[in-house]
């Protein structure tokens, strides 16, 4: 937990591209009054990259402007990340972090649909095998605030909006 105390807490959601870190996100956000951060979406906005990697279609995030754009931000608190990175973050930054994981061959279609090239479908397949997200929060923050959700199936999702609702809830009453 942060040493500044926030009257809102600040979750991380995070894993692999299409496991549905947005959509869980945005729904969170509005149901319990929380700031959604995009760090993809930021990024491309605030033009916090070091260009375009042609191979993975995607910008090269700079994680400094990053840091130093969200800084004031997260020290409110009330805020939900939702990158599919997260080793790069201030452990400060987050009371909460939220890893979700999919089945790969749902995750393969859902890549799919996104039109990602096969480089790109095969390295997040492999990341989501080998379940590289997940070990990357548990390397960078503390255990106890790294929860691994299920995240395949409309109720997985609506299952973890009340698991993350009753979280927010018990941080609220402390």
């Amino acid at each position: 937990m942060s040493t500044t105390k926030r009257v809102k807490p600040n979750i991380l959601i995070t894993g692999t591209p299409g496991t549905g870190k947005t959509s869980l996100s945005e729904i969170l956000s509005n149901t319990h009054d929380f700031k959604h951060v995009d760090i993809s979406a930021l990024v491309k906005e605030k033009e916090l990259h070091d260009g375009w990697d042609d191979e993975f279609q995607c910008y090269i995030l700079d994680e400094d402007k990053v840091c130093d754009e969200l800084e004031e931000t997260m020290n409110q608190g009330g805020i939900i990340v939702d990158h599919h990175g997260c080793e790069w973050f201030p452990e400060r930054w987050f009371d909460l972090v939220i890893v979700l994981r999919t089945d790969t061959k749902i995750l393969n279609e859902r890549l799919k649909k996104r039109n990602y090239n096969t480089v790109k479908i095969e390295n997040n397949i492999d990341c989501e095998i080998y379940q590289m997200i997940l070990e990357e929060a548990k390397n960078s923050y503390k255990h106890e605030i790294v929860k691994e959700l299920q995240s395949t199936t409309i109720e997985d999702n609506e299952h973890n909006q009340q698991i993350i609702g009753e979280w927010i809830n018990s941080w609220n009453k402390q």
